[in-house]
């Protein structure tokens, strides 16, 4: 392990440099790292100021942790069923200094009313995986594999999940 201002970090991870008000994610080699898709759903989405944001699916956090650099949401969840991405995410949220706006939770989809309530948020933000259950090449032994195929979750759960979880007038954000 190694630490960073106080931030440790596990075997093959690195921080990143967000090119962005200093802004750093800490991120896995062995995993899933964001992409361009990911920064530009970030700027895609309308978020003012004091608006309750959730990002389904999370993955590294770095959707969360943009929205909460360039704007003045009241708060951030970003939400995530692989307990070691979530963890690392939280890292990354200290390691910014957002606790007090970001928050990361480990838990699933399909169960995120339940956990957070219905009508809560102003916008809803996902990048969820990309390749519908049976396409493509899958490796059960991959930890990308969870991030890239509909494994644990599929777009309908995505959609379903976040058109309860928006107050009306609400904004959902994705990009598939």
């Amino acid at each position: 392990m190694y630490k960073y201002l106080e931030i440790q970090l596990k075997q093959n991870e690195r921080i990143d440099d967000l090119q962005y008000k200093g802004l750093k994610l800490i991120q896995n080699t062995q995993g899933f790292c964001f992409g361009v898709d990911a920064v530009l759903l970030s700027n895609f989405a309308d978020v003012k100021k004091g608006a309750r944001v959730i990002d389904l699916g999370t993955g590294t956090g770095i959707i969360a942790v943009l929205i909460a650099g360039k704007t003045e949401a009241e708060s951030v969840i970003g939400l995530e069923i692989q307990e070691n991405m979530a963890e690392m995410a939280s890292r990354s949220v200290k390691l910014n200094n957002l606790t007090s706006r970001v928050r990361m939770v480990h838990g699933d989809i399909k169960e995120s009313v339940d956990l957070f309530g219905a009508a809560q948020f102003d916008v809803v933000v996902s990048n969820p995986p990309y390749m519908n259950s049976g396409g493509g090449l899958v490796n059960p032994a991959d930890m990308k594999a969870v991030s890239r195929h509909e494994l644990l979750c599929t777009l309908e759960d995505v959609i379903k999940s976040s058109s309860r979880l928006l107050k009306p007038g609400g904004q959902f954000a994705m990009v598939h």
